[in-house]
């Protein structure tokens, strides 16, 4: 009965992620009006709610949204760069350095809201403060709240795909000098050739509305989009899947509190064959407010004694718990979250003695998950680095042989060294064996064995490896009678004389 009336309560609950309106846009005057219909985009503010749990609605359950964050974020780590023009990786080493844990916030953010938008700025840099950089500029990246691109801020061309142009649009207030509150709109439209800003309302000095030209030629913005798809203007934030369960999870809970509470304390009961006496001999007071035709109230505390008679009796009424009931839907609950989310039960601190919590067996699916976040988010680094050599370029005047950029990451979890130890051993005991059996070659022994040992190369190159650990291997004079045999050999046929 309980759980029927959960469950009637929670389907009318259980609230949706995402924001639907429609959006419509033109490219140009030549190319034809284009519409993305229904267009949703996540409800940002309660994504961020669920993460740091400061909905009411859901604080027994969002505890969950955090780990699965973090352990995705953490578990990505940042990517390395890698140019074709060492002078480039020169430069874009020195600009990376100072931003690892910006491009950390940045997974991190993507993950919550579905989606994040960076800038890259050339700011004046502080002499004071940065005396080393002897430019006076200083290139750097902002996070930009997703919400700060309104509805149709985003233009792109509907062949290729790439944005022509993005606005960004704030409210803003502040005090001003005799103390009164203003508020202004700051609206700016970059393209490719132009970036134009207005301002609306009362502006701090300095803020006006311009029209300059864009210096470097592109829209310095990267847009991340978590779990992309090619019908969806907005990414997918992490906590959609699994924000119905959350919810349940909440209201699960908040019910065996509440039954809880209404056993937790037991109720006394009395069995009297003369109810006024009683009253008489305990209660002295409640049985004149009888007499008085009062409402009556009895307080046991500090009653030490009870005097009863023979046919009188007392006991506690004590309600089972309904706690233990709903262990198992809690429990079935977490495990919609864990598979639902896709992280490993691990993350959630849980240690129980089965292979569901093992690392080792959710290792490789925890592994195959990073490398598929890490995939969606390749192409916009590769654009931010692109973006970052050809700002540095006009900055500093120098000029670079190519743009091109691969993307390395380190690894996703450190190796088992007993367990590596063992695959090896194991790997070539196979390949002397198969060796020994002369069915298979050297060469492809070693091309194989390779793969394994990162010290080994291919057949041609650790070929000559191979004789020289030969070589030292055998005793001193064996090693000399064979190579003077060996220079004889090569004397003969190069026409010299035997030694």
């Amino acid at each position: 009965m309980v759980i029927k009336k959960w469950i009637d309560k929670a389907t009318g609950e259980i609230s949706k992620l995402r924001i639907k309106n429609w959006f419509f846009n033109i490219n140009n005057m030549y190319s034809a009006p284009y519409s993305l219909g229904i267009e949703g985009h996540v409800d940002y503010k309660k994504a961020r709610d669920l993460y740091y749990n400061r909905d009411e609605r859901y604080k027994l359950g969002a505890g969950f949204a955090k780990p699965i964050i973090n352990t995705l974020a953490g578990f990505m780590g940042t990517p390395n760069f890698i140019c074709e023009d060492e002078s480039a990786q020169e430069e874009l080493d020195l600009f990376i350095k100072n931003l690892k844990s910006k491009m950390q916030r940045t997974h991190q953010k993507n993950l919550i809201d579905g989606e994040v938008f960076i800038r890259l700025i050339n700011k004046k840099s502080n002499s004071k403060l940065y005396p080393e950089n002897s430019r006076g500029t200083m290139l750097d990246y902002i996070l930009i709240p997703p919400e700060l691109i309104p509805t149709g801020g985003i233009e792109y061309d509907p062949i290729t795909g790439e944005y022509s142009a993005i606005t960004l649009l704030s409210r803003n207030k502040w005090i001003d000098e005799k103390g009164n509150k203003q508020e202004y709109i700051f609206r700016q439209k970059l393209t490719a050739s132009k970036i134009i800003t207005m301002i609306e309302g009362n502006a701090p000095k300095g803020l006006e509305s311009k029209t300059e030209s864009n210096p470097w030629g592109f829209i310095p913005i990267i847009h991340f989009k978590n779990e992309p798809d090619e019908t969806e203007l907005h990414g997918y934030s992490e906590l959609e899947p699994i924000e119905p369960f959350l919810k349940a999870y909440h209201d699960v809970m908040i019910h065996a509190i509440t039954g809880s509470k209404m056993h937790s304390t037991p109720k006394l009961k009395f069995k009297l064959k003369d109810v006024e006496k009683f009253l008489r001999d305990n209660f002295p007071n409640a049985f004149n407010d009888m007499k008085q035709q009062k409402d009556i109230r009895l307080d046991i505390s500090g009653k030490q004694i009870l005097l009863m008679q023979d046919e009188d009796d007392a006991s506690f009424i004590e309600c089972t718990s309904a706690i233990g009931d709903t262990s198992t839907l809690l429990q079935f609950l977490f495990y919609c979250i864990i598979d639902t989310s896709e992280v490993p039960e691990f993350a959630f601190g849980v240690h129980i003695s089965s292979s569901q919590a093992s690392t080792k067996e959710q290792g490789p699916i925890l592994t195959r998950r990073i490398e598929r976040k890490r995939e969606q988010v390749e192409t916009s680094w590769k654009m931010f680095a692109r973006m970052a050599l050809s700002m540095i370029s006009s900055i500093s005047g120098r000029n670079y042989k190519s743009y091109n950029v691969e993307i390395e990451w380190d690894a996703v979890m450190d190796k088992d060294e007993q367990s590596d130890a063992q695959t090896l051993y194991v790997i070539t005991q196979a390949l002397s064996n198969a060796l020994d059996s002369n069915i298979i070659s050297i060469q492809s022994a070693v091309d194989y064995l390779a793969k394994y040992i990162d010290t080994m190369e291919t057949w041609e190159q650790e070929q000559s490896k191979i004789e020289d650990t030969k070589m030292l291997n055998k005793p001193i004079e064996e090693a000399y009678q064979q190579n003077k045999q060996l220079k004889n050999i090569d004397n003969i046929l190069t026409g010299g004389n035997e030694v």
